[in-house]
């Protein structure tokens, strides 16, 4: 079969090559209607399908970014992208999805590759473990964005939650409330991921604020596989905490589990606080307290932040650490202790 081109398309709308290619490119303000509809006609009576390729070609461009996840598990990594896919939309721009399941290896490979694709440019959660890699991105002037996560040392544009007042508004919460045996859940620390470093930070200095001591045996931090037999250690202690902040979603669930197999109750057993605003914490019995993120508008500016720098319109020499603010979602898995906590 012939190929059909776009001087076809011209032909059969009685219109100049020009003038399809501005209609294909949506520059059509000034075009008339008929004409529009004569080039749409046309399109549809002769099935033409636009060379992507040749167009990149021309334009320098694919018009399609990378989004390499570091763990697609997490409902925070989820909503993200479909926040970053809304910007794309109205860019027309395309969006290539990439789970590095928190490896650097596997980062390493689908940044390879994505930039061997020549998408325009990247949004990454990045592990911390490709730092000559980011570097020399950095020095090439990529258009690239971190998002969740900072990397020390590298120069990148960085969209973060501010994680310290996260873990101080939980805090905060369970002591207005009573609570004073107080833990946290976090996923492993051994690659000094910024939220799950920042987020015990914030827990740390927020106790040492309310004049409560600080427990390593109330601090759980660990592969997701082995923060049951952690919960099992801190449960059999002497004292065990009569709260916990669980810093993460993936964290939350290995809490919840271990509770169901223990048959803790929630709250008055153990009360309970999580960062992510889980999909089924207004669902479960009891509903969840949760600590949320702004995630859409998270996914959004790191979406915005990438396009400045893909069109050059970032003129800025600074590297921009956009932070936003959590908010404690009220729900049941915390009460009031008798006695105890503020008015």
């Amino acid at each position: 079969m012939k190929k059909i081109t776009m001087l076809d398309v011209a032909k059969r709308a009685n219109v100049s090559k020009s003038t399809v290619s501005q209609y294909l490119n949506g520059r059509y303000d000034y075009m008339g209607e008929k004409t529009r509809k004569r080039i749409e006609k046309a399109i549809a009576e002769l099935n033409y399908q636009p060379n992507i390729v040749a167009r990149s070609l021309k334009q320098k461009r694919t018009s399609t970014i990378g989004v390499i996840i570091a763990n697609i598990l997490h409902s925070f990594s989820t909503e993200v992208i479909r926040a970053i896919e809304d910007i794309c939309h109205q860019h027309d721009y395309h969006v290539i999805v990439c789970n590095a399941d928190d490896e650097p290896e596997k980062e390493k490979k689908y940044i390879e590759m994505l930039k061997a694709k020549q998408v325009d440019g990247l949004i990454v959660f990045p592990t911390g473990g490709n730092l000559d890699l980011y570097q020399s991105m950095v020095s090439e002037n990529y258009p690239l964005v971190f998002i969740d996560r900072s990397v020390p040392g590298i120069a990148v544009d960085s969209v973060l939650l501010n994680n310290e007042k996260a873990a101080k508004l939980a805090v905060d919460y369970f002591v207005q409330h009573g609570y004073e045996r107080i833990g946290i859940v976090t996923t492993s620390l051994l690659r000094n991921i910024t939220p799950r470093l920042e987020r015990l930070s914030g827990y740390r200095k927020a106790l040492e604020e309310h004049g409560l001591p600080m427990k390593d045996e109330y601090i759980v931090a660990t592969q997701i596989e082995q923060i049951s037999s952690a919960l099992g250690k801190m449960f059999t202690s002497e004292s065990p905490p009569d709260a916990l902040l669980a810093a993460n979603d993936l964290a939350l669930m290995e809490v919840l589990e271990f509770v169901k197999e223990n048959q803790l109750e929630i709250p008055n057993q153990i009360a309970l606080i999580g960062i992510d605003n889980t999909a089924f914490a207004h669902i479960y019995s009891p509903t969840l307290t949760t600590i949320k993120q702004p995630t859409f508008e998270m996914g959004k500016k790191a979406a915005e932040r990438l396009f400045e720098s893909i069109e050059g319109k970032s003129t800025s020499k600074q590297t921009v650490i956009c932070r936003f603010e959590p908010e404690i979602i009220e729900r049941e898995s915390v009460k009031k202790q008798l006695g105890k906590g503020s008015d």
